[in-house]
């Protein structure tokens, strides 16, 4: 009998699952489709502003402990997320100002770690996250998450300089 490691297994069903919904969802031309499950490096001029990333949320890992501690100033570490992030943004500058905001059909939550902490939000904007402000040069890394543990749901990441 063949066995593949759970942690393997979970990454695979998830980007079948993306993969499936961009298929059936996708209206824009392949050039344009954003990054799934990708590493960003962007720089104060970046193109396009807003840019976006797509990916699952979810994982059997309480987001409290991804973190390290229950809350920030930002907001509580809730949900479920994967031991390792869904993305890691590089920042090659200073930002005074850029905010990152996801999109997705169900109550979702995000963890950030890089320079100069850790970021936890659960209800930016409705029942999805987000977190803005001043960004120090750095690589940040990004964990979505679902309510309910090994729930996976597809979400976008909106990555902007743009007051909303």
């Amino acid at each position: 009998m063949i066995t593949m490691p759970t942690k393997a297994l979970n990454k695979g069903i998830r980007l079948s699952l993306v993969i499936f919904t961009l298929f059936m969802t996708s209206t824009v031309d392949a050039q344009e489709a954003p990054t799934i499950f990708g590493d960003v490096t962007i720089d104060r001029q970046f193109s396009p502003d807003p840019m976006t990333v797509r990916g699952m949320s979810g994982g059997s890992i309480s987001g409290n402990q991804v973190a390290g501690r229950v809350e920030t100033a930002t907001g509580p570490c809730t949900g479920f997320v994967d031991e390792t992030p869904g993305h890691t943004l590089a920042l090659t500058s200073k930002f005074d100002y850029l905010r990152l905001q996801v999109q997705s059909p169900e109550d979702t939550t995000m963890i950030i770690k890089g320079p100069g902490g850790t970021w936890c939000n659960d209800d930016f904007d409705g029942k999805n996250p987000g977190i803005i402000g001043e960004w120090l040069p750095g690589n940040y890394q990004i964990w979505i998450g679902s309510y309910n543990q090994g729930k996976y749901l597809p979400y976008t990441v909106q990555i902007t300089t743009q007051p909303k």
